[in-house]
């Protein structure tokens, strides 16, 4: 892998052709690929509702006025699920990021039906909580 992260079309293209193993593999390898969060900021202000993993989402401002995600979770898909709905937002303005079709950028990864609905319960709230926090600064 190089040393730039996969943009979002990369990983679509890559996910299309992998059996369900190496679909969970990739997924796993997002997650690892997360920027370390400290665990200072996991709380429960953080903490994403309704998944049945921990997943904790903390929105830091750049000076140029985007916003940049930390990220977490408890259980390595999870970790994954959280970096892929990142790839959609990261270090975009507010604006950028409230107009975002995020369901539908994720829609090509077909996530309901590859993994398990405990997995993906927590996506829409995941999802949310990005939009919620994009319209605080706008």
């Amino acid at each position: 892998m190089s040393e730039t992260a996969p943009d979002l079309a990369d990983l679509r293209d890559e996910y299309e052709f992998l059996d369900p193993d190496d679909r969970y593999r990739l997924l796993i390898d997002l997650g690892r690929a997360l920027e370390p969060m400290p665990d200072a900021l996991k709380t429960d202000a953080t903490l994403v509702r309704g998944c049945s993993a921990s997943v904790w989402v903390y929105p830091t401002r750049s000076d140029d006025g985007t916003l940049h995600f930390l990220a977490d979770s408890n259980a390595a898909i999870t970790k994954g699920i959280i970096a892929l709905v990142l790839k959609t937002v990261q270090d975009r303005a507010p604006a950028e990021i409230a107009a975002a079709d995020i369901e539908n950028a994720l829609a090509p990864f077909d996530l309901k039906n590859q993994l398990s609905s405990n997995r993906t319960q927590g996506i829409p709230n995941m999802i949310a909580l990005i939009r919620e926090t994009a319209a605080r600064y706008l």
